[in-house]
């Protein structure tokens, strides 16, 4: 990259992300609710590129992960006795039945929620008409095929929460990796009730000056990027303007900009270099990502990609379960009551906070979008409604 993009970046980044790591400690006690926005892609090749492993490996891996995913996270829980899951953000471009038959019993059994992902403007920019098609198939495919997604009482329209997968939300790298101005209002049109994109990777142009926060769109819906400014979501006020932005942490991390003479941040990317730690766990927290008038419920998003397996001791192995040990076991000396949470619970107790609701938050998960098995009568109807499902 370009030292002209890097100032770029740095300039976005920087005041906000250093002011943040130097503000005080957050005053405790806290809720700290917990998410992973897992860009879940068993195609992966770590290689790089837009290579893709064979079906039968990405089968292999996401069977495997279903068997030894909760054998790793059983044993901790948090306040409300829920396990560590991971919201599975399935790329719509390579949907596979088979493979989402797989993940929908691994969700049903408890360890997460499926919604949805998308890769496109590779390598030419898409079009409105054709990300709407993609999303409207997809999602019908995912709420009624295979009964995951979720629904507000009164309507039988699937809602869902929203990943890009080249973080060029709204066309907002400069053209690249996306192409659809009108993208938000498309996810708005097609059932999106929020998005889980920010932070970007590190130097990414998409990424905002907007940071830590949880906010409605400032920009109308229809223009690009219409989510560099916002409206901060505030207790006692209901958000009117869908899909709400839900930000995880991006800060400078001094101790490593110290260590590397040059500016390093902190993401909340859960990598093999850089795992979960009680260190950066502090970082999170000072991100202070929360709804005005409600400080003491602290949202914390972190993100991955599950089936690389480049990444597996620092999403399933010794390092991941070394942190659940340290986070459960000492969330009470650090005066933390958790809460693992899906991005939709997430969204619900975020929208809980907004209309003024207080007391245990890990209460209000199913707070206005509930999923298709919780509402009998609208899965009774979804029964008889043809989806045509390709491979």
């Amino acid at each position: 990259m370009s030292l002209g993009k890097k100032i770029a970046y740095a300039r976005k980044v920087l005041p906000g992300g250093t002011w943040r790591t130097l503000s005080a400690p957050v005053r405790e006690p806290v809720h700290l609710i917990m998410a992973v926005a897992d860009h879940f892609e068993p195609a992966i090749d770590p290689s790089g590129g837009q290579k893709r492993v064979p079906r039968s490996e990405q089968e292999r891996r996401l069977e495997w992960w279903s068997r030894e995913y909760p054998r790793a996270a059983e044993r901790w829980r948090d306040h409300d006795g829920r396990p560590f899951v991971h919201t599975y953000f399935y790329p719509a471009e390579q949907y596979d039945e088979g493979l989402l038959d797989i993940l929908a019993e691994h969700c049903r059994s408890g360890w997460g929620e499926t919604e949805v992902h998308l890769h496109h403007g590779i390598p030419h920019a898409d079009t409105a008409e054709n990300t709407r098609r993609v999303l409207t198939e997809f999602r019908d495919r995912l709420a009624f095929r295979h009964r995951c997604l979720s629904f507000e009482e009164g309507s039988e329209q699937p809602r869902y929460c929203f990943v890009h997968g080249n973080f060029a939300l709204a066309n907002s790298a400069g053209g690249r990796f996306c192409g659809v101005d009108s993208e938000m209002q498309v996810l708005a049109e097609t059932g999106c009730y929020a998005d889980f994109t920010l932070p970007t990777g590190v130097l990414h142009p998409a990424q905002t000056a907007k940071i830590n926060s949880l906010y409605e769109c400032g920009g109308e819906l229809e223009q690009a990027a219409p989510h560099r400014t916002g409206i901060d979501l505030t207790a006692g006020r209901a958000p009117r303007i869908f899909p709400l932005i839900v930000q995880g942490p991006l800060l400078t991390d001094l101790a490593r900009s110290w260590r590397a003479f040059r500016p390093m941040f902190e993401t909340g990317a859960i990598t093999a270099p850089n795992p979960m730690t009680l260190e950066r766990l502090a970082l999170w927290k000072r991100a202070r990502i929360h709804v005005a008038g409600r400080p003491d419920w602290l949202f914390i998003k972190l993100h991955c990609h599950s089936m690389d397996p480049t990444q597996k001791d620092a999403v399933i192995g010794g390092a991941f379960q070394q942190f659940l040990e340290a986070l459960v076991g000492g969330a009470g000396a650090r005066k933390e009551t958790l809460h693992f949470v899906s991005a939709r619970e997430m969204a619900n107790i975020i929208l809980a906070a907004c209309e003024g609701k207080d007391g245990n938050p890990g209460e209000y998960r199913d707070y206005r979008y509930k999923r298709l098995r919780d509402m009998p009568a609208v899965a009774e109807k979804s029964d008889s409604l043809p989806v045509t499902v390709k491979g």
